[in-house]
């Protein structure tokens, strides 16, 4: 299939005994079966079926389904939200003393939750940019996985998934990405050769800003050394599967991190129109970049203009689209707040992959618990402005942003 028949159609087929084309919302704690044999045999993951929404729920189910094909993996868990997702899928591999390579140009949610993690014995080393390169040099023996944004929201700095996971393979750990910003639209990370997939499926996999998510995407591919990682003991026998049941039978059942069946369900809808969607909001997102460029009165960095040092990057792996974002530098930040405040069609709220054009100014609010280095490395400075574009007509949005910039550059007359 196609990406949009795909969409539509791969691992899902609605609801067979009523003949719904939607999966029905199973809004349900609890499932009752005909016998006592039969709950244990459940329960005890020796039967299909489902028993405790917290453990399992069909809507759940199938949103779950449809995303592993999509993103061509084995298995995928649904999370109450994209830092659930982030932090269920380090702490299912993860323990007291073990260490992480990580970029330091991530959302500013990961970066605190690093900084949590710390308490728990978990070290993050980070490094600017994480390349090949870098995996190589900050590696040491208590390096369990490598940890990256595939586009870095809001700093747009690409990875080379293919080189960083070849790197990541060669001292023995995995390679965990988060593509929320990329989408399964753009690129499968697994094809690449990463081994663990995370989206806030709040964003562009929901598109709709209406249900906050989480999942992660195992491709089945890590072999998992029980002498490192000493927790998969007891999962061996699921073979390819070890860290999906590791994952559903620990920490994630025990912490709660379930996604509600509501949710799922709302997200599933908006997963059916991703590729038109992102068809669009990337052709609208470089012609507002390339209309920045031209106009030349903000600092504009968008990863597919042919100025971006990542553009020959975007080319190969993202099939030439450099995803929905921007970021602009407006000269101070009074004038990124006169700028943000004249627009007329773009809504001032902290989120991402909203059918709607959306800013925020990162430094004070999303960037607002980070120290200044942090800032800088995450290309978030007191000027920069990050733009989530949505599907509007792009003359109406370079208008209103023309318009938006020559208020901000006439102090606000």
């Amino acid at each position: 299939m196609n990406f949009n028949t795909a969409l539509l159609h791969q691992s899902f087929g609605g609801d067979k005994s009523s003949g719904a084309t939607l999966a029905p919302i199973c809004q349900s704690s609890a499932f009752a079966h005909e016998s006592a044999e039969k709950l244990e045999a459940i329960f005890n993951s020796k039967a299909p079926g489902y028993a405790y929404t917290r453990i399992s729920n069909p809507t759940v189910d199938s949103f779950e389904r449809r995303i592993a094909a999509l993103e061509k993996g084995i298995g995928a868990v649904a999370c109450s939200s994209g830092m659930a997702a982030v932090t269920m899928s380090l702490l299912n591999i993860l323990q007291s003393g073990d260490e992480v390579i990580a970029g330091s140009a991530l959302f500013g949610g990961t970066i605190d939750l690093f900084g949590d993690l710390e308490a728990f014995g978990i070290k993050t080393v980070f490094t600017e940019e994480v390349t090949a390169e870098s995996v190589s040099r900050l590696a040491t023996d208590k390096t369990r996985a490598v940890f990256t944004e595939l586009i870095g929201n809001p700093k747009l700095n690409v990875t080379d998934v293919r080189a960083v996971s070849e790197a990541a393979h060669k001292i023995g750990v995995p390679l965990i990405v988060d593509s929320t910003t990329a989408t399964p639209y753009l690129i499968n990370p697994f094809d690449h050769g990463a081994d663990i997939v995370v989206h806030s499926s709040s964003k562009y996999i929901n598109g709709s800003g209406n249900a906050i998510s989480g999942v992660i995407i195992d491709s089945g591919n890590f072999k998992w050394d029980c002498s490192r990682y000493r927790g998969f003991e007891e999962y061996k026998k699921f073979g390819r599967l070890a860290y999906i049941a590791k994952l559903r039978n620990g920490i994630w059942r025990n912490m709660g991190a379930c996604l509600a069946p509501m949710n799922a369900f709302l997200n599933s809808i908006g997963l059916e129109t991703l590729g038109l969607r992102m068809e669009r909001l990337c052709d609208n997102s470089k012609m507002l970049a390339e209309f920045f460029e031209a106009d030349g009165r903000v600092k504009v960095n968008y990863p597919a203009l042919r100025s971006s040092p990542y553009y020959e990057l975007v080319d190969s792996q993202l099939k030439g689209m450099g995803g929905a974002i921007i970021t602009i530098r407006a000269g101070s930040r009074e004038k990124a707040f006169k700028l943000i405040n004249s627009l007329k069609y773009a809504s001032i709220a902290t989120n991402i992959g909203d059918v709607r054009t959306l800013v925020i100014h990162p430094a004070s609010t999303i960037y607002t618990h980070s120290t200044e280095e942090q800032r800088v490395n995450a290309g978030v400075f007191d000027d920069t402005i990050r733009i989530s574009v949505g599907i509007e007509d792009i003359d109406d949005l370079i208008a209103d942003f023309k318009n938006a910039i020559d208020k901000s550059e006439n102090g606000g007359n």
